[in-house]
């Protein structure tokens, strides 16, 4: 029986990380769809991490497998996880980013099981000639390469040399889960005649917390007069530095250091404004977050954000890194209610078509099936 013909499928879903971030959550959310689809999802992880994802996977039921890379170049990696698969009947394999993209390649090829690699938009992996060079062995053994957006399949196919639509995009897509708006506020102490505006992702730099910091700092300094918090999720090693910054700005009892969560769904309803003032991004589950629940959002105009976000229409974006232009944009969101809720309806509708679940899962089993656009030979 082809795999066209499965009712089911035996999926094997990789990853080489184990920590909370953008990527991890999508494997995540895909996962659960196909399962609600009646395949049966194997995560495959690091044996050892941080702990976050596999204890996530762990607690949804998720029977999890490990594999151990004991050094840069490991053959029995490869080997190893060829075992697994064939022990697990896989009929298909999907790869998320550099690692996977090899070593799970390698050991899907060395057994003829169809390959799908993701990359979620970390252009610095390709920074080193080996890993350009690793990536291009596996894309031609594979079913297909994605990107998450157009952006930053532009720059995997300039990268590595791959001739135009070698890669596939296929756009993050999120559940609607709806949150707690009144007892998350309460939990936080907003108070209802304030603005909260919402981050959220690691304490990174290039994530732009610092400017998001300043620009409301402006806005205060400015003698803005509209009441405002803004709650940052997310942790990180900057998270000493950004909570000096805000002190030294004045802005300290505005500011929220929540540290990771869980709970984004209730944090995302809480909020009024949700802000991205990243320097560069793939596709962030955040914005999309933010959109399907109708947010009105502010997000730097850099990487895939303008493929989910139409300036004026659907969110404001700004140039990444400007603290004036983002505290313009700051300004009329929190003074302007029908700005944020046309731009909130038009952000919700559009993820709803574009950027649901369910409309991702569509797609990828498409390609798991060999029955999605295959990518040009080379």
């Amino acid at each position: 029986m082809s795999l066209a013909e499965k009712s089911s499928l035996r999926i094997a879903m990789m990853i080489e990380t184990d920590g909370p971030g953008g990527a991890e959550v999508m494997l995540i959310q895909l996962a659960e769809e196909l399962r609600r689809r009646g395949h049966v999802v194997t995560p495959v992880g690091p044996s050892v991490g941080q702990g976050w994802l596999s204890g996530r996977l762990r607690s949804l039921g998720f029977d999890r497998r490990t594999f151990t890379l004991r050094r840069a170049l490991d053959p029995l990696c490869a080997i190893e996880l060829a075992r697994m698969l064939r022990e697990l009947k896989i009929d298909a394999v999907h790869s998320h980013e550099f690692t996977m993209a090899v070593y799970g390649g390698a050991a899907a090829h060395w057994l003829g099981i169809p390959h799908v690699v993701t990359m979620h938009g970390n252009e610095t992996v390709m920074d080193v000639w080996r890993r350009r060079l690793a990536l291009r062995w596996s894309w031609k053994r594979s079913q297909a390469f994605v990107a998450v957006s157009e952006h930053t399949r532009t720059e995997m196919q300039a990268r590595l040399g791959l001739p135009q639509g070698s890669i596939q995009v296929i756009p993050n897509g999120v559940p609607l889960r709806p949150g707690e708006r009144d007892v998350t506020r309460r939990k936080l102490g907003v108070e209802d005649d304030e603005m909260m505006i919402l981050t959220i992702g690691n304490l990174r730099r290039r994530k732009g917390h610092a400017v998001l910091i300043e620009a409301l700092a402006r806005l205060q300094q400015s003698g803005f007069g509209a009441p405002w918090q803004l709650v940052i999720a997310g942790d990180g090693r900057h998270r000493e530095n950004l909570t000096r910054l805000a002190l030294d700005l004045g802005v300290a009892d505005r500011v929220q250091m929540l540290g990771h969560r869980d709970d984004v769904p209730d944090l995302q309803a809480a909020a009024d404004v949700f802000a991205m003032p990243s320097f560069w991004e793939g596709m962030p589950l955040a914005i999309l977050e933010a959109m399907i629940v109708g947010n009105a959002i502010v997000a730097s105009n850099i990487g895939g954000i303008p493929e989910m976000l139409r300036n004026g229409e659907s969110g404001l974006l700004v140039p990444a890194g400007d603290a004036p232009a983002l505290a313009d944009a700051l300004r009329r969101l929190i003074e302007d209610a029908s700005l944020r809720e046309r731009l909130g309806a038009s952000a919700r509708r559009h993820a709803e078509a574009e950027f649901h679940v369910e409309v991702m899962a569509d797609r990828y089993e498409h390609l798991y099936r060999g029955s999605g656009p295959r990518r040009a030979s080379s």
